[in-house]
């Protein structure tokens, strides 16, 4: 028979404070992201930048270098990053919703930021924390252009109903229809529609579940 594990509460409370120890000395985002811009190094890990990041980390701001700015801390601001304007033509920004500064980084110019998200002209429901905030390529779009900068009108995108056969396929197919007299007047093309809408699929997409 197993031994009853004994609640031990002093080894308990020591390992909380171990735990809370170590979570209060653990280095701050403005410890483990500062940067030397004279050697591209950070002082902390000692890591260097790669080569081609060194131009934006010169030019381009972070997120809460533009945010310690404003009033408010930008609340209520639209914000984009150059990476988005160079690969997407479609709008992508975020709407900031909630701000929380490290208060003991020098200058207030670190910390965790939520907003909305609008990704190539879709805008997400719910709000979620933003990412990536300690890369330098973070953009203010100006109060007065805020409205043409969202403006998008989304393009329908374009549905593929039908598919060409593979070349063995489609020599089997006008074979077969060579063979039942059937006059080629037409090339064989695969419904994706139908293929969809089979009631096969859908059974095997049954058959593909956990069995209880």
């Amino acid at each position: 028979m197993a031994r009853k594990k004994l609640h031990r509460p002093i080894a308990a409370m020591a390992k909380k404070i171990r735990e809370y120890r170590a979570l209060k000395n653990r280095p701050r985002d403005s410890q483990r992201f500062a940067l030397d811009y004279e050697t591209m190094r950070r002082p902390l890990t000692q890591k260097r930048l790669p080569v081609r990041a060194w131009e934006d980390a010169r030019n381009e701001n972070r997120l809460f270098a533009l945010l310690c700015r404003l009033p408010r801390f930008g609340v209520g601001r639209t914000v984009t990053r150059k990476s988005w304007l160079w690969e997407h033509d479609e709008p992508c920004y975020w709407v900031i919703t909630k701000v929380k500064a490290d208060y003991t980084a020098e200058n207030m110019d670190h910390g965790r930021a939520w907003g909305y998200l609008t990704f190539r002209g879709k805008t997400e429901e719910e709000v979620r924390e933003i990412d990536k905030v300690m890369y330098h390529d973070w953009r203010m779009v100006p109060k007065h252009e805020e409205e043409a900068f969202r403006k998008f009108t989304p393009v329908p995108e374009e549905t593929i109903r039908y598919l060409p056969y593979p070349p063995l396929l489609r020599a089997m197919i006008l074979a077969q229809w060579q063979k039942e007299g059937k006059p080629i007047t037409e090339e064989p093309m695969i419904d994706l529609a139908k293929i969809m809408a089979s009631p096969l699929r859908g059974a095997k997409k049954k058959a593909a579940g956990t069995p209880v």
